[in-house]
């Protein structure tokens, strides 16, 4: 079953409603654009480095913003994500986190550590981060989900060489989210990644729309096209969001940012129409 797309017929332009998708194991709907917190949240407890952070916050959620991911392994980043959640905030947010280790009792510990961190008694979706432990972590996983210690459970990956693996575990396991890499330049998962999660029911969440930066290096110094405006992009970014968003089975894009200025270009990456069949090809040459 696809992911099925809600708000892309509202009229175009900044006041735009957001692109909706559905969790195709629930109906729940979330925003397409999420929020990373790899990077940027990952900082002291100086005032002075938390302070931008609660400014992208505080204009995520009043733009309607839910989904945050977060990991373990972007060392301060969850307990810094934590801190900076308000009980308004909380009552918004989908958490979603991962678990990076090996072991059942380590596994355990890390998660519910994580909980902790967050100051959630119960996590809305945690992924086996980079498939570390699969077996172990998925067991783990489905018992909590069963008690009710976490609504969804997942997997992720960052890499093009493990979207075979990732694959063959769409086919044999049944999962609520998975998490890949997918972008204008790298296109590898519509060959196989995103047709079988909108056959499988799976959502979809996308890592790495920028390449690190390097989307926007192919471009440097380039005028975005005139047609950009036909489907309300005003920026790069929000021209390959809007190629990301463009896939009916992607559910929401996760882009880490630490700069308001970055975050609402972001979340109007999200709003108004999006490209076609040949509007699509014709960023991917833009960017290649």
């Amino acid at each position: 079953m696809a992911a099925t797309l809600t708000g892309a017929a509202q009229p175009p332009g900044a006041d735009a409603a957001a692109i909706l998708r559905k969790i195709p194991s629930s109906g729940e709907e979330l925003p397409i654009i999420g929020l990373g917190t790899s990077g940027p949240f990952e900082v002291d407890a100086s005032e002075e480095k938390r302070a931008p952070l609660r400014e992208v916050l505080a204009a995520f959620f009043a733009a309607g913003g839910r989904l945050i991911d977060t990991s373990p392994m972007y060392s301060s980043a969850e307990g810094v994500l934590g801190d900076l959640l308000t009980p308004q905030m909380h009552e918004r947010a989908f958490l979603a986190t991962k678990v990076w280790t090996r072991g059942e009792r380590s596994g355990i510990e890390q998660m519910t550590h994580s909980a902790q961190l967050l100051k959630s008694q119960r996590l809305d979706l945690i992924q086996v981060h980079n498939l570390l432990d699969l077996e172990t972590q998925l067991k783990t996983l489905r018992a909590w989900k069963e008690a009710g210690r976490v609504r969804y459970l997942g997997v992720t990956h960052y890499t093009v060489g493990a979207h075979a693996e990732l694959a063959r575990l769409l086919e044999r396991e049944k999962l609520d989210f998975v998490q890949f890499n997918y972008s204008p330049l790298t296109r590898d998962a519509e060959q196989r990644l995103l047709p079988l999660a909108a056959e499988r029911g799976v959502a979809v969440l996308v890592n790495r729309p920028f390449e690190d930066g390097a989307l926007f290096a192919r471009v440097r110094g380039k005028a975005l096209p005139t047609w950009a405006a036909d489907f309300d992009a005003a920026s790069w970014g929000q021209l390959a969001l809007k190629f990301i968003a463009s896939q009916p089975a992607v559910t929401c894009i996760i882009p880490a940012t630490g700069k308001l200025a970055h975050l609402n270009d972001n979340l109007a990456g999200g709003r108004g129409r999006l490209p076609d069949a040949r509007q699509r090809e014709a960023i991917a040459q833009l960017f290649t």
